[in-house]
């Protein structure tokens, strides 16, 4: 098969009993293996800087990064009730809310978003 793209899926429950350093340790390895990892939920935010922190120092020749973009279901103008609904969701929820993509550099040139869409752009394989 030539010029693959591979999106893992990973359910918040396969990651939630991982104590922190085992979180950024699982999503590392495998986005070193050049998969983009769509992830339900959401890493708490000194995670997410670990994982930051950890890719700059294992950065080099063959491992050039990541793209992070995390995709957050927000309540504008919304009603008084419907947000009482989401402050109960989110409290029961949590870290289980919203959606996290991290993805290699080499693969993922770009993740954009708005309120409607996400967009992922892919660096051409042919270049890489």
């Amino acid at each position: 098969m030539a010029g693959g793209l591979t999106l893992q899926f990973i359910p918040y429950g396969e990651i939630e009993h991982l104590a922190s350093q085992k979180r950024v340790d699982k999503l590392l390895r495998l986005v070193k293996t050049d998969k983009i990892i769509l992830l339900e939920g959401r890493l708490r935010s000194e995670e997410e800087a670990e994982l930051i922190r950890r890719t700059m120092e294992e950065i080099n020749d063959k491992f050039t990064g990541i793209e992070l973009s995390v995709v957050y279901p927000e309540s504008k103008n919304v009603a008084f009730f419907a947000r009482v609904k989401q402050s109960f969701i989110n409290l029961v929820l949590g870290d289980r809310r919203g959606m996290t993509i991290i993805g290699p550099a080499n693969v993922v040139r770009e993740i954009k978003q708005d309120p409607d869409k996400i967009q992922l752009f892919t660096k051409d394989a042919r270049k890489r």
